[in-house]
């Protein structure tokens, strides 16, 4: 124990919470970490809190139920929050916050973080140059809190809902592969940066209609989704932005892909899609419950620069 200076010890107690955690990746005895730390204490004036595991980290639910039976939620997907970038779709979304005086929940269907900045499955093309992650995570902070401050000063009860997508996961997947031993440590999981919005994989509405980031996959993935599951079924993803209905002796549901919060042509993308036509749409969904049934889903999405279109209307934002 020894090798470590006071600080680092302070540091390093105060990293894993308590003597067992810090034994078990340091290797040091829990005796000589309480005996150390007992004796730091009384030198210094301090006091090194015991954090149990459980009071410190609060893992994701697999899913949400919300029992929405009246009013509007808003679901916005692929925001890919980019450093200084503020995206047409986005500023849509503060408006549609503002608008319904009936909004039940928004939700961040994935994708809100990138994670271009080097901890990416995908290597570096050519030269180009991506934000850390740090960058990167500040955009998101910035975003999200922005979105959570409207909702509130609307209604206190809006909830506000972040179902993981992919891209979110390379957070956690690059730190997991590279630094095993910061398990359980505060700030090593996405979710630790953004408290007020609540993690999970899927959230459902009520029993017709879920929303998560991802199920099917190719060009006949929205249908699929809602063919399979039976249910109204809300994916982001592929950023196509569309409705497809399904009906049968049972009724019709509804397949949703909610597109893209970011600008299709940005920066986040422009290498990767090689400046190729993508079918790719900006905007948002805003969907509809009466008596617990989806009413048919709308789509807000981007008529140019300053304006977004919505139920035949042209809106400046």
């Amino acid at each position: 124990m020894n090798y470590l200076s006071d600080e680092e010890f302070i540091t390093l107690f105060q990293l894993y919470g308590n003597p067992a955690s810090m034994s078990n990746d340091t290797g040091l005895s829990i005796r000589g970490i309480q005996a150390r730390r007992n004796s730091l204490e009384g030198r210094y004036g301090i006091h090194l809190l015991t954090i149990q595991i459980k009071d410190r980290v609060d893992p994701a639910p697999q899913r949400l139920d919300l029992g929405i039976l009246n009013g509007t939620v808003l679901v916005f997907s692929d925001a890919h929050f980019f450093p200084g970038l503020r995206s047409t779709a986005y500023d849509g979304l503060i408006w549609a916050i503002k608008e319904f005086d009936d909004l039940k929940a928004v939700v961040a269907n994935g994708d809100v973080f990138d994670g271009a900045g080097g901890i990416s499955r995908h290597p570096r093309i050519g030269w180009s140059k991506a934000p850390s992650v740090i960058e990167e995570l500040k955009a998101c902070e910035l975003a999200m809190g922005e979105i959570e401050d409207e909702a509130k000063n609307v209604n206190k009860s809006i909830k506000l809902i972040w179902p993981m997508g992919n891209h979110d996961a390379r957070f956690e997947t690059f730190l997991a592969a590279n630094a095993p031993h910061y398990e359980h440590v505060k700030g090593f999981s996405l979710k630790d940066h953004f408290p007020a919005w609540q993690p999970c994989w899927s959230v459902w509405m009520n029993e017709q209609t879920v929303v998560k980031h991802r199920w099917k996959g190719g060009n006949f993935a929205v249908y699929n989704n809602t063919l399979h599951a039976g249910t109204n079924f809300v994916t982001g993803h592929l950023h196509s932005m569309k409705v497809i209905p399904h009906t049968n002796f049972n009724g019709t549901t509804y397949g949703v892909d909610t597109g893209t919060l970011a600008d299709p042509l940005g920066p986040q993308f422009r290498d990767y899609t090689e400046e190729a036509p993508l079918n790719w749409r900006s905007g948002f969904a805003v969907l509809t419950f009466h008596k617990g049934r989806l009413l048919y889903p709308e789509l807000v999405s981007v008529y140019d620069k300053d304006h977004i279109e919505f139920r035949g209307k042209v809106i400046k934002v």
